[in-house]
């Protein structure tokens, strides 16, 4: 019988910020993947093992996912990592996959996922707290109140309709486009703040759009309100 496959958000950084059902279903797994060559190396990993210490004992599979937009060397790494996940389940394995945040939020889990969905095998996913609420907390701000809209925007793409939708912007892995982003939000008006690396080691945050450095990590969130709300 084939076995299972797990899609486990850790969290956005803090191990204390995993849910329970994520640990109890890293516990129950015979095999562990993270996104990277060297598995126990990866930001997820880390994460997981601060809340599972039983995680070092564990199978652990390094799954590739080259930071890239070429879609055709996207695929053929998407492909690889069903097709080396499919050679674990077929021996009957129970296998998480840890991913940052939430799974189904911008996740590369997602695309492995459908594929593996899609090939026959069991695949299932854990939630996780997102990078944006815990920003939000750490910051001690809401994110919408009352009639309020949110969006939830990807940084690193051209987006110029996103940043004049109403409501609240949230803009993920600002990383290289931070000083960009910040200043065309600037320039229109707006009024935010940035977390950067949240719940991890190097953690700051920014308490207004005029405090952000040119040079945030990848592992940072702006967040953008119209001026006056």
């Amino acid at each position: 019988m084939a076995g299972i496959l797990y899609g486990v958000g850790v969290g956005p950084g803090d191990p204390e910020l995993m849910t329970l059902q994520a640990v109890r279903v890293i516990r129950a797994c015979d095999v562990i993947l993270a996104p990277g060559r060297e598995p126990k190396e990866t930001v997820a990993w880390k994460i997981a093992a601060g809340a599972v210490p039983e995680l070092a004992e564990k199978e652990a599979v390094g799954i590739h996912m080259p930071m890239t937009k070429d879609p055709d060397i996207l695929q053929r790494a998407h492909q690889e990592a069903v097709d080396r996940i499919k050679a674990e389940l077929e021996k009957g394995k129970k296998a998480a996959f840890l991913t940052l945040g939430d799974p189904c939020i911008y996740s590369t889990y997602l695309y492995v996922h459908r594929k593996v969905q899609a090939a026959g095998y069991q695949a299932e996913i854990i939630s996780g707290i997102p990078s944006f609420i815990a920003a939000a907390a750490a910051v001690g701000e809401g994110l919408v109140e009352n009639s309020q809209m949110l969006h939830v925007i990807p940084a690193s793409y051209p987006s110029g309709e996103g940043m004049v939708l109403p409501g609240t912007r949230v803009l993920m892995k600002a990383g290289k486009a931070a000083a960009q982003v910040r200043d065309e939000l600037i320039l229109r008006g707006a009024q935010g703040w940035a977390v950067e690396r949240c719940g991890m080691e190097g953690e700051r945050i920014f308490h207004s759009l005029d405090e952000i450095p040119d040079d945030l990590s990848y592992y940072s969130i702006i967040v953008a309100k119209e001026a006056g709300e």
